[in-house]
């Protein structure tokens, strides 16, 4: 299969494409510095020569206070990208399955102890990052009635090696790394008692490559661990893996009431028998091990 990823050289597009290829797919990828998602006409000349028979549209502003900081480019990137990028396949490859990646964030913030959301819950995005990947899966619901073949997910936080320093368990794993390494046990953080549900970016990689499959029905789909993991959580665990005892203070710039999202991947499960593969500790570990060898490297 001819498969197009758009981000292909952000966190989780750069993971993907080599697993497509081992999966003996044909892949092209383009990001920034080749097609510019907003260029409506650079994307259906790229879709046109390539003439994909799946999508997987990755390129997004997808750090939530990135979003907030410039939700005009937000705004452009999530849903004007997700315009252009439907409009070119509907025009030049229009029996093409796209997978539209949508977020967590997009439903409602739950008191911690909620039950996991499934994808009927209805949807309460709060500020332009979750607001921007609404309007955008609503495009995605309008082309499907109009025939397009549509995905649409809605990936609660995942994480792993090469992850961006904005995101939580990276920025954990690398200050414990350097407490490990001799450097002040001071960590400033926001509010621990947030609950997240946490899965390996890898994990979500094979639950996007059997949703590309044409024989999964289209629809909505949650991916998601099912396990809420308090914020507090991820820094304990990784500060019993360094044996440090890190310095816990309040950064009042970073605080905000504790809430919880974690979600329900029945459906996900039913339709195409994913599941999870690594554990939190598997995860952190592995996060942990990669900080330390930066952190090594990066010393006089």
């Amino acid at each position: 299969m001819r498969v197009l990823v758009t981000g292909s050289r952000g966190f989780v597009g750069a993971r993907l494409i080599p697993r497509l290829e081992a999966a003996g797919h044909v892949v092209a990828g383009f990001d920034l510095d080749s097609v510019d998602i907003c260029d409506p006409g650079a994307v259906a000349n790229f879709v046109q020569r390539f003439s994909p028979e799946a999508a997987a549209h990755l390129a997004a502003v997808a750090f939530v206070p990135a979003a907030s900081e410039d939700p005009n480019l937000a705004r452009r990137v999530n849903v004007g990208g997700t315009k252009n990028l439907i409009e070119a396949l509907q025009a030049h490859a229009s029996a093409a399955r796209l997978l539209l990646v949508g977020s967590g964030e997009q439903y409602p913030a739950l008191e911690p102890g909620s039950p996991p959301l499934s994808e009927d819950e209805p949807l309460a995005p709060m500020g332009p990052y979750a607001t921007t990947k609404t309007a955008a899966e609503e495009l995605g619901r309008e082309a499907a009635e109009k025939g397009l073949d549509v995905v649409t997910v809605r990936a609660f936080n995942h994480t792993g090696p090469g992850q961006a320093l904005n995101f939580v368990a990276p920025d954990f794993a690398r200050q414990i790394a350097e407490i490990e390494a001799g450097a002040s046990p001071l960590m400033r953080v926001g509010n621990l008692d947030s609950v997240r549900d946490f899965l390996h970016v890898e994990d979500v990689i094979d639950a996007y490559l059997r949703l590309l499959d044409p024989k999964v029905p289209a629809g909505i789909y949650n991916i998601a661990s099912g396990t809420g993991t308090r914020i507090g959580a991820l820094l304990d665990t990784l500060a019993a893996l360094a044996k440090v005892s890190p310095q816990i203070e309040r950064d009042e710039t970073r605080w905000r009431p504790a809430d919880a999202r974690v979600g329900d991947a029945q459906r996900l499960r039913d339709a195409t028998g994913w599941a999870p593969s690594r554990s939190l500790e598997e995860i952190l570990a592995e996060l942990l091990d990669y900080w330390r060898e930066r952190v090594r490297e990066d010393a006089p």
